[in-house]
């Protein structure tokens, strides 16, 4: 009886530190960015120099982990996914990624440490950027955000830009590909609004 009992514990004690290890080692996280540039044909040189201030938003976006909403259950609740995540927060990808394409457009882009170069800033500030499920198997990656054009500190025009595209797949890579493909047609509307802009005197 003593023996059953000892290779009893035995056993279970073998088990839990199997499970242990299992626990451990979990799952590896998948890391993303917005992949390569899409390639740029349109032109606002009227637009001269211009500084481009990094991308600024809520504090829940200041980190590399993703987000998404269920609409059909609850679209109040924005949950993280647990295996995969950006490799920089999304205002470092959306800084780099609008920088990109108002370079291959034309603009010349400065940073802010370049303020004595020019006098026009570009300001932009996230409403929203999360890919959203409508069911199961249906999602969009939505991109919202508010852009400002500062000359002398002063206001000359700011407009809200928004983008929702489709998600090929119902999980976190394809919520990827609905976002960088939101953003760069965020990008080319601002570019083609900042075309628009009356020129710096």
């Amino acid at each position: 009886m003593m023996i059953n009992t000892f290779r009893n514990g035995v056993a279970m004690a073998v088990a839990a530190l199997a499970l242990g290890a299992c626990a451990s080692k979990g799952q590896p996280t998948a890391q993303y960015d917005f992949g390569p540039p899409p390639t740029q044909t349109s032109s606002a040189s009227t637009v001269g120099a211009l500084i481009v201030a990094d991308v600024t938003g809520p504090a829940a976006l200041d980190s590399e982990r993703m987000y998404y909403r269920l609409l059909y259950a609850d679209a109040r609740q924005s949950r993280p996914y647990a295996y995969n995540q950006w490799t920089a927060t999304p205002f470092q990808l959306l800084t780099q990624r609008i920088k990109t394409s108002l370079s291959h457009g034309g603009v010349k882009v400065l940073s802010a440490t370049d303020a004595a170069a020019s006098a026009t800033v570009l300001r932009m500030e996230v409403e929203e950027f999360t890919q959203n499920f409508d069911s199961a198997t249906s999602s969009q990656g939505l991109l919202r955000l508010r852009a400002s054009v500062f000359r002398d500190h002063r206001l000359v025009d700011q407009k809200t830009f928004s983008s929702s595209k489709p998600a090929p797949s119902a999980d976190a890579a394809g919520g990827v590909r609905a976002l960088a493909d939101a953003s760069d047609a965020v990008a080319a509307e601002m570019l083609t609004w900042l075309a628009a802009l009356p020129p710096s005197k």
